[in-house]
């Protein structure tokens, strides 16, 4: 089942740059920071960036957090979405996918195990 919000992750076409322009934006240095992925904690939610994809005004996806990412994509597929991103594992236990709902909008899930919940309100 989909737990909440999670996170919303920005492509950025030179993570190390990215990185730093976030790290000064929110005053803080990221939670995690991989070649792959950087991620930040920001007010109980994960602000992410990621080396690819394509930025700009419709480049952010919002990720919904779910303890079992597998289970949750059979269940919104069972449900009428039709996968955009098949389930993929980004790196230390992360999964992520995304679907598009009945209309078209995309709507990502997340598994995160280094998502500490205790930290949202």
């Amino acid at each position: 089942m989909i737990q909440g919000l999670r996170t919303v992750i920005y492509p950025v076409t030179k993570l190390p740059e990215a990185t730093e322009w976030y790290r000064q934006v929110l005053g803080k240095a990221p939670y995690f920071e991989q070649p792959f992925y950087v991620g930040f904690e920001v007010g109980g939610f994960e602000l992410g960036l990621i080396p690819d994809g394509v930025p700009g005004s419709a480049g952010a996806t919002a990720y919904w957090g779910t303890e079992d990412a597998a289970a949750e994509l059979a269940r919104l597929e069972a449900l009428g979405a039709t996968v955009d991103a098949a389930l993929a594992d980004v790196g230390e236990g992360i999964r992520v996918a995304t679907v598009r709902d009945p209309d078209g909008n995309l709507f990502g899930i997340i598994e995160n195990p280094h998502f500490d919940r205790s930290k949202v309100a």
